[in-house]
C-alpha cells in the first residue's frame, strides 16, 4: 500500500477538520497515512505555496524514506506541484483534488459514474500537462525554420479535448434519460425522497433499513457515487428513496460540475432528507450540504436528520429541529417515517371519487395530475381513490363523494 505524508496548510481553526478528512481520504483510497507537517499561511507563495524554508525542512525530515507520496491538503497549481516535487527530491506530490478523483475512480460502478469521473479527471489533467512546448513546435514559415511538427504535448491536449467532447456528449444522453425518468415519476405522481448530505454519515445504511435493500455501505468516504433508487412503503403509501453522492468540505468545483446530472436527482425530488452524523460536527455537515445544493439551485422541502445517535451519550443537547435516529439499530425510524408521511400530507390530498360512465373520458384526461390508489367498477360508474397535490385537487371536486 502506498505510504502518504500530509502537508497541512493552516488558514483558520478549521484546519484540524480538514486534516482529519485527509487521513480518512487516504484510507478510502487504500493508502497508509505515515505523518504530517503543519504550516501557518499568511501569504501564499506563488511558486511553492508554503515557501522554500518550510519545504527544505520537510525535505530534511523525509530524507531516507522511500516510495513516499506527499499529499498537499489543498489545491495546487500545475507549477506549484512541480516546484514542490523538485524541492522534495522529486517525490510524487498530489493535492486534495487528485486524491478525491482517485477515490471516485475506484468507486465508480455504472457507466454514467465512470464517465463523470473521467470528465473530472481530464479537466483536471489538461492544464497540468507539461512538455518542451514551443521548443519542438512549428517555428514559422520558410526553409530552415520549420520544427518537427506537432509536439507530444500538443497531441495529448488535442486528444483530451476530443475525448472530453465525446464524453460530454455521452453524459448528455444519460442526462436526458434521467430527465425522462424524473418526468415519468412526476407524471405518475411518484413520491420521491432523496437522501443527501455529507459523505459517510450513514445514508446508504438508512436506505437499506427503510427499503430492505442491500446497497453497499461502508465506513469510508465516497462509497456511493451513483444514485440508487429503491421503493419504500410507509403505512400503505409507496415512496421512492434515492441515495446520492456524499459531500465533503472544499469539494472541488470540477467534481460538483461533473456530477451535476447525478445530483439533479436531489433537485427533482419531492422531499430531501439532509443526513448528518450526530457524533461529529453536524453543523458543519449541514452547512456544507446546504451550500453545495444551493449552488445547484436546490429549492425543495427538506428534513434535517441526525444519524448515529447511538454514539452520543447525551442526546438532549442535540438541536430540536432535527430528527434523531440510528440507522444501525433502528432507533427513531418510526418518528422519521411519521415526519416523511406528514410532509407529504401537507402537500397531497387523498380523495374518494365517483365517476359516472358518461364522465369517464373527462376523468381519464385528469388522471395525469393524480396517482390512482384503487378503482372499483359498479353498475353506475367507477369508484376511485386517488392521491393528488393540493394545487390540482380542485380539478377533481365535481367527482368527490
Amino acid at each position: 500500500m502506498e505510504k502518504i505524508y500530509v502537508i497541512q496548510p493552516i488558514f483558520d481553526s478549521n484546519y484540524k477538520r480538514l486534516h482529519d478528512e485527509a487521513i480518512a481520504l487516504i484510507e478510502s483510497a487504500g493508502g497508509v497515512y505515515v505523518g504530517s507537517c503543519f504550516q501557518n499561511i499568511r501569504e501564499i507563495n506563488a511558486a511553492t505555496f508554503i515557501g522554500s524554508g518550510k519545504l527544505a525542512e520537510i525535505a530534511e525530515a523525509l530524507e531516507g524514506t522511500e516510495d513516499l507520496t506527499v499529499l498537499f491538503n489543498g489545491d495546487l497549481s500545475p507549477s506549484q506541484t512541480l516546484n514542490i516535487s523538485a524541492a522534495l527530491d522529486n517525490r510524487k506530490v498530489i493535492d486534495r483534488t487528485t486524491l478525491i478523483l482517485d477515490i471516485f475512480a475506484r468507486n465508480a460502478v455504472t457507466s454514467e459514474g465512470k464517465i463523470q469521473v473521467e470528465i473530472a479527471q481530464l479537466k483536471y489533467i489538461y492544464p497540468r500537462l507539461k512538455g518542451k512546448g514551443a521548443a519542438l513546435s512549428r517555428l514559422g514559415g520558410g526553409i530552415g525554420s520549420r520544427g518537427p511538427g506537432e509536439t507530444q504535448l500538443e497531441t495529448d491536449r488535442r486528444h483530451i479535448a476530443y475525448r472530453l467532447k465525446y464524453l460530454e456528449g455521452k453524459l448528455k444522453e444519460t442526462r436526458s434519460r434521467r430527465q425522462l425518468q424524473s418526468g415519468r415519476r412526476i407524471k405518475d405522481a411518484t413520491k420521491t425522497v432523496a437522501l443527501v448530505g455529507y459523505t459517510n454519515t450513514g445514508k446508504s445504511t438508512l436506505l437499506n433499513l427503510l427499503t430492505g435493500a442491500d446497497v453497499v455501505s461502508q465506513n469510508a468516504l465516497f462509497v456511493t457515487l451513483d444514485p440508487t433508487a429503491r421503493k419504500c412503503e410507509i403505512d400503505g403509501e409507496n415512496y421512492v428513496l434515492i441515495d446520492t453522492v456524499g459531500f465533503i468540505q472544499a469539494l472541488p468545483h470540477d467534481i460538483v460540475e461533473a456530477f451535476k446530472s447525478t445530483l439533479e436527482v436531489a433537485l427533482n425530488c419531492d422531499l430531501a432528507l439532509f443526513v448528518a452524523d450526530a457524533s461529529d460536527d453536524y453543523n458543519l455537515q449541514f452547512e456544507t450540504t446546504t451550500k453545495t445544493l444551493e449552488e445547484l439551485g436546490f429549492d425543495k422541502k427538506y428534513l434535517k436528520v441526525l444519524n448515529k445517535c447511538d454514539l452520543v451519550e447525551d442526546t438532549s443537547s442535540l438541536p430540536s429541529d432535527c430528527i434523531l435516529i440510528s440507522a444501525k439499530d433502528g432507533a427513531g425510524i418510526t418518528a422519521l417515517k411519521e415526519q416523511i408521511k406528514k410532509s407529504f400530507e401537507e402537500r397531497f390530498k387523498r380523495l374518494k371519487l365517483f365517476i359516472p360512465f358518461e364522465k369517464f373520458n373527462e376523468y381519464e384526461k385528469l388522471r395525469q395530475y393524480a396517482t390512482e390508489i384503487s378503482r372499483e367498477y359498479t353498475d353506475e360508474g367507477l369508484i376511485a381513490e386517488i392521491n393528488v397535490e393540493n394545487m390540482f385537487a380542485d380539478k377533481f371536486t365535481r367527482f368527490c363523494r
